[in-house]
């Protein structure tokens, strides 16, 4: 990846991750101010689309969970792609680390939930919760630290992250969808192929992916399966080397002008809209909750355990080396960190979870879980030096 396009991802990213910082504060916030109810009455806000007799009305907390996040499901597809293709995942030697790493990061959260929730079936459906990394926040946290992080932990804890989007993907496919809807579910797969065909004869316009992507994403919506899904397909439909000498790509395109618009808007407006937590109401038992333990517990502690277990035990066998100018205390922090849930986590738990009355152990659990990593892998990075100081590349061309 050209060193000026990790640049350009990492300063979206972090400013993007301090904005989602604010959005969650104001939150909560208002959640236990006196504005509490004027908050809540802006999120149910019934929104209604209609084209003939093919209607959509929800509230405005799903329209934004549903609708703007599959704009952020989108960019996550094309990311996936670009990295896969040509980037941090496309060779064996660069995504064996981030990809043990990883799968550690969802396994161990995972198990740790169901260790805190064995024996009850309902509150079971939330183990993928902690299992998630929110690499716009984790990244803010980073861009406090400036060059005291070399760049080569910032690019394993982005390919980490991707790797991560793309395990919850997976889950969110297999394992939260609702009863599904053969008809709709046949349209999805028609555009779908539709997809398939403008990206084989080339087609590198725009306009096309979004129109077909659209009518994906009603369908989706109406199969049963979660609509961010759709944003996923169009992602991965998208062409990234033009047929043409001289034309742009244009997955690196829309990555480019999407990034802004999730980094700046999407992300932070689901953040105000879930992060809310009425704390004046919540009992006592709720800080010792099964389902707020397991959260609390699978990315503090489980977050860390599998990323950084996972990692050394790859680099103390040969099988892959440390990032270079890292050393141990670096790549700990950097697997603190990964306990970040917070979007992702608060996302998947909205599918978890059906009962409303799931929602405030959902938003402790992540809060808390999220906020003690961030607090800590802070701490940890700021003392941690790497094994010698040579200057971080992204920032010796800006003279910063």
């Amino acid at each position: 990846m050209p060193l000026s396009a990790i640049r350009e991802f990492f300063k979206w990213e972090a400013a993007g991750g301090i904005l989602l910082i604010i959005a969650a504060a104001l939150a909560l916030v208002l959640d236990n101010s006196p504005l509490a109810s004027l908050y809540d009455r802006i999120l149910t806000l019934q929104i209604s689309v209609s084209i003939g007799e093919v209607a959509i009305a929800k509230p405005l907390l799903l329209w934004i969970n549903d609708g703007l996040m599959a704009v952020f499901f989108l960019l996550i597809g094309l990311e996936v792609k670009r990295e896969i293709l040509e980037g941090e995942l496309s060779s064996r030697d660069q995504i064996v680390l981030p990809l043990a790493a990883a799968v550690g990061g969802m396994v161990v959260p995972a198990l740790i939930y169901v260790a805190f929730n064995r024996g009850n079936s309902e509150a079971l459906a939330g183990w993928a919760i902690p299992a998630a990394t929110d690499i716009a926040f984790a990244l803010g946290i980073l861009s406090l630290l400036g060059s005291r992080v070399p760049t080569s932990l910032k690019v394993f804890l982005t390919a980490l992250a991707i790797i991560d989007d793309l395990g919850a993907i997976i889950i969110i496919a297999m394992f939260y969808t609702a009863n599904l809807s053969t008809t709709a579910l046949t349209l999805a797969a028609l555009a779908i192929a539709g997809l398939v065909t403008l990206n084989r004869f080339g087609v590198n316009r725009l306009a096309p992916y979004v129109l077909v992507g659209a009518l994906l994403w009603v369908f989706v919506l109406k199969s049963g399966v979660h609509a961010t899904l759709a944003g996923v397909a169009v992602g991965l439909a998208v062409p990234l080397r033009p047929r043409r000498r001289g034309d742009r790509s244009l997955l690196r395109h829309l990555e480019h002008e999407l990034h802004p618009w999730v980094a700046f808007m999407i992300l932070p407006l689901f953040a105000f809209a879930n992060a809310g937590l009425h704390l004046l109401d919540l009992p006592a038992a709720g800080f010792v909750d099964p389902v707020a333990l397991g959260i609390a517990t699978g990315l503090f502690v489980g977050k860390q355990i599998g990323v950084f277990g996972f990692a050394a035990v790859l680099i103390l066998l040969g099988l892959a080396r440390m990032p270079e100018g890292a050393n141990w205390r670096g790549l700990y922090g950097v697997s603190v960190l990964t306990g970040i849930g917070f979007t992702m986590s608060l996302f998947i738990g909205t599918l978890a979870f059906d009962d409303i009355g799931y929602a405030n152990t959902l938003r402790l659990g992540v809060l808390g879980g999220s906020l003690a990593s961030a607090v800590l892998g802070y701490l940890v990075l700021g003392r941690s030096g790497g094994r010698r100081r040579s200057p971080d590349p992204m920032r010796t061309k800006s003279g910063h």
